[in-house]
């Protein structure tokens, strides 16, 4: 009997259901993959069938064994994946059919990369990768979405027949700087001087910045935080993502994962930035101000993040999705992907030519942003 065939598949709606230690084993520990940080999305419901986010996650058992998984949502709208189909919904619903429902394999609002298909061997992953195909069809789903896979994932799902699309987001790598003063060296001496003015008026404004984890935030911490979160997407007419709740059970399950940088001026709080980490690399995520002033979302959020990388001897800050603007911080523009299965042959060969030619615009846009690199010749990027 060959590996495949001893192979038992199943669907879970909840990981309470599931060891938390079988879980973060086939997950390898990633931060955002990790069974506390999805249980902490359904259990305060910001990843719930209300929300739109349907769990159904995929297990694959070889006898008794756990043996490999997906994070896998029935997902009745496009909102908080950071990859854009919109259009082809759209396209769909032209042509009398449904979009909505497909499966997507995510982090529900977390543009980041990491493993999808959660297996220890390639065979094992491809086995996840068809059967998520089958189950679009056994179920007459449109489509299968897998966003931001690893490369060993991305190799399994095209050996499958995935589709992959092309982007670009914007990381800073730890090239050993001893200190920040190391890493503005690097810069050319025009980015070097608009980086230490930038600093230098925020410093004039009163302006200091504590660095704290999560086993020393208090409730008062976390209540201001949110505040500054949920503002920021009031500003602009709309609804948070996350709740208050989910906040809290990070605080409490994962705490070794938090960082909170807190910008104050004579002893009271106006801006902070929430970011996780792991062993190698600070993730940025949240931000938000209850006082506006100028510059400080960019001191918060990168400069910050950057001197805590250094500090602590991280290799890799992560600073979300899109903003050309963290070129000039030393925030190099890096590839990133994501992975399509198309059901009906006819709506496939089109996005497939769509995806052609997006792929070029994003390998000329790619190009054009390293052309603008704020390092000196000869330093990093190489």
């Amino acid at each position: 009997m060959s590996l495949s065939e001893s192979v038992r598949f199943s669907l879970l709606t909840r990981l309470d259901d599931l060891s938390a230690r079988d879980w973060d084993e086939l997950a390898g520990g990633h931060v955002f993959v990790r069974h506390a940080f999805l249980l902490a999305l359904q259990h305060s419901e910001c990843a719930s069938a209300r929300s739109g986010w349907e769990a159904n996650f995929l297990l694959m058992h070889r006898d008794a064994q756990l043996c490999g998984a997906v994070p896998l949502y029935l997902k009745h709208h496009s909102r908080g994946e950071y990859v854009f189909d919109q259009g082809w919904a759209q396209a769909y619903h032209r042509h009398g059919l449904a979009y909505y429902p497909k499966l997507l394999s995510a982090v529900p609002f977390t543009p980041v990369g990491g493993p999808r298909l959660l297996a220890r061997t390639p065979l094992d992953k491809l086995l996840l990768a068809r059967q998520l195909q089958q189950l679009a069809q056994d179920n007459q789903l449109s489509s299968v979405h897998v966003l931001f896979p690893t490369p060993e994932d991305r190799q399994a799902l095209e050996q499958a027949g995935f589709m992959i699309r092309h982007d670009v987001q914007f990381h800073w790598r730890n090239e050993g700087y001893e200190g920040y003063d190391d890493f503005l060296a690097a810069l050319t001496q025009q980015k070097r001087k608009k980086l230490r003015q930038d600093s230098r008026k925020i410093a004039e404004q009163g302006i200091e910045f504590e660095h704290r984890h999560g086993d020393q935030l208090r409730a008062r911490d976390l209540d201001y935080f949110y505040q500054c979160y949920a503002n920021t997407y009031l500003e602009r007419g709309q609804t948070p993502y996350l709740t208050r709740e989910f906040f809290e059970r990070l605080r409490e399950q994962m705490p070794d994962s938090l960082v909170l940088i807190l910008a104050h001026r004579q002893g009271r709080n106006v801006a902070s930035a929430l970011s996780l980490r792991d062993g190698q690399s600070l993730y940025g995520r949240y931000w938000g101000c209850t006082q506006y002033v100028p510059g400080l979302h960019f001191e918060t959020c990168y400069t910050q993040a950057i001197k805590y990388c250094i500090a602590q001897q991280l290799q890799r800050f992560e600073g979300g999705a899109q903003g050309e603007h963290k070129l000039s911080r030393g925030l190099l523009p890096t590839p990133t992907c994501s992975a399509h299965w198309i059901a009906d042959p006819r709506f496939a060969q089109a996005v497939q030519a769509f995806l052609d030619e997006e792929a070029g615009h994003v390998a000329r846009y790619r190009d054009a942003l390293a052309a603008h690199a704020p390092f000196k010749a000869g330093e990093p990027p190489a």
